[in-house]
């Protein structure tokens, strides 16, 4: 019983979450990491890609953040306390590939912001 009751709650604060972020995208409330430190965030992007995946225009999505398909599985994470899945190993394994993925996609943006190459 108490484990359904603190889904319950996860849930409420999850959708909590999205909605203030909604709310803050909309206002037009700019990037704080991008704001204060002047380079990009490893996040950065991820709203314009869900903004396109919503009116389905996923080549967009792609482009503006190739990691915003992994939302809802960190989301699924939160709410079963970092165990979605039976198998331990594939838990941490679907984490550290997305990490993964978040990472080298950042290190791409950050060569791209600095003009490495």
């Amino acid at each position: 019983m108490n484990k359904i009751k603190n889904f319950k709650v996860k849930l409420v604060i999850t959708i909590g979450v999205a909605l203030y972020l909604y709310v803050w995208i909309r206002s037009g409330m700019p990037c704080l990491v991008k704001k204060y430190l002047h380079i990009p965030c490893p996040v950065c992007g991820m709203t314009r890609a869900w903004e396109a995946a919503v009116h389905l225009d996923l080549k967009t999505a792609f482009t503006m953040h190739p990691m915003f398909w992994t939302v809802p599985i960190l989301a699924m994470y939160i709410l079963y306390d970092a165990e979605p899945f039976k198998n331990k190993v594939f838990n941490r394994t679907v984490l550290v590939l997305i990490l993964a993925g978040i990472m080298i996609h950042y290190g791409v943006v950050l060569v791209r912001f600095f003009g490495i190459v």
